[in-house]
């Protein structure tokens, strides 16, 4: 039964904890290439920082807004320090995430992903010929508020949501600063960007992925770009594991900061700047003795608004590189395939 492929998961907790011990990896989370896995190198160059103070300041933020430039174009990711987040509530949400973890699988399963709905706690989700993650999930929708799933947020123990809100509440504020910056940067017309990012659709995703006694023959998350504008991620209890693919095709550790966030240019992003910044390929490699948990809050337009090119930088360098389409059709469109590497974003590109 541990090796059928198509047994029924709920958690990927559950199974490393359950006795016996694993003797094998269950052929539902085996990657099929020894590619896919190829370590990566030790010595690679580190993805680039960004002072937000820095960025922030009048008269002072030039040199770090062409540092946030030429992260995005060049890398697609990059790590953001004194950004504004009390490390006293960081270190509060770092608990309340571990003891959620903690809580019988019978108490988690009340925040389980219901038919239908792709929102909710669950674990090992199936992407490309049915391989899963080697991790478990809460997944929610946080922005606009009258989206949020009754039974998921709102619902959480107490002290857990309401540290989770105030974090939220600051990332949003940095996600703010770091899109105006980036519309500066590529020279948009004021505000072009920012009216369709207000109060635009926001999600948390807090992820466990345990411990996995053959890790090379697994992967915690799956190749993909993000299909969002930006996405920023905490490495909650200080476990590496995300893997950046550069330019030239190589997959290279990320050594995050001690205390700082990191930031993906997803795909809108992309589309937005008509292709300057580039969406990052990534991946999380899990390992053999510890447990990592990792936050990412997902940072999308508001519904109403339309996903294309920015008519001024398409006016400055044509030609228009991708379609324009609706934000609920471009999530129509998303959720409806399997995430896997860059392909959400492939079917947006136009053939010039």
């Amino acid at each position: 039964m541990a090796n059928s492929p198509s047994m029924k998961l709920t958690s990927v907790q559950e199974l490393v904890k359950a006795a016996p011990p694993l003797s094998s990896i269950p052929l539902q989370f085996l990657q099929q290439t020894q590619t896919a896995l190829s370590v990566p190198t030790p010595s690679a160059a580190e993805i680039p920082t960004v002072d937000y103070t820095l960025l922030a300041s009048p008269g002072s933020g030039e040199t770090e807004l062409q540092k946030l430039h030429s992260a995005c174009k060049d890398w697609g990711i990059f790590q953001v320090v004194n950004h504004g987040m009390n490390p006293e509530v960081t270190e509060k949400l770092r608990g309340e995430i571990e003891e959620f973890y903690e809580l019988p699988l019978e108490w988690k399963m009340k925040y389980g992903v219901r038919a239908g709905d792709g929102e909710g706690y669950g674990g090992g989700k199936a992407r490309a010929n049915g391989i899963r993650d080697w991790g478990d999930r809460l997944y929610m929708t946080t922005n606009p508020i009258h989206l949020r799933r009754p039974h998921l947020l709102p619902e959480l123990p107490p002290s857990l949501r309401d540290n989770l809100e105030t974090y939220i509440q600051t990332l949003k504020t940095l996600a703010s600063g770091l899109l105006g910056s980036m519309e500066e940067a590529l020279e948009m017309e004021a505000n072009e960007m920012a009216a369709k990012m207000d109060d635009g659709l926001q999600s948390v995703a807090i992820i466990y992925y345990p411990p996995c006694p053959q890790p090379e023959l697994v992967l915690g998350f799956t190749p993909h770009s993000d299909a969002t504008c930006i996405t920023i991620l905490s490495q909650v209890n200080g476990v590496g594991g995300l893997q950046v693919k550069t330019r030239a095709g190589s997959w290279v550790p990320v050594n995050i900061l001690p205390n700082a966030l990191v930031v993906l240019v997803g795909d809108i992003l992309e589309v937005f700047s008509n292709g300057v910044y580039e969406s990052a390929e990534h991946r999380v490699s899990v390992n053999p003795d510890k447990e990592r948990i990792s936050m990412a809050f997902f940072v999308n337009p508001k519904l109403e608004a339309d996903i294309g090119p920015a008519a001024s930088l398409v006016t400055k360098n044509p030609p228009c590189r991708f379609k324009t389409i609706s934000t609920e059709q471009y999530f129509n469109n998303f959720f409806g395939r399997v995430l896997d590497r860059k392909t959400n974003l492939e079917a947006l590109k136009i053939d010039n």
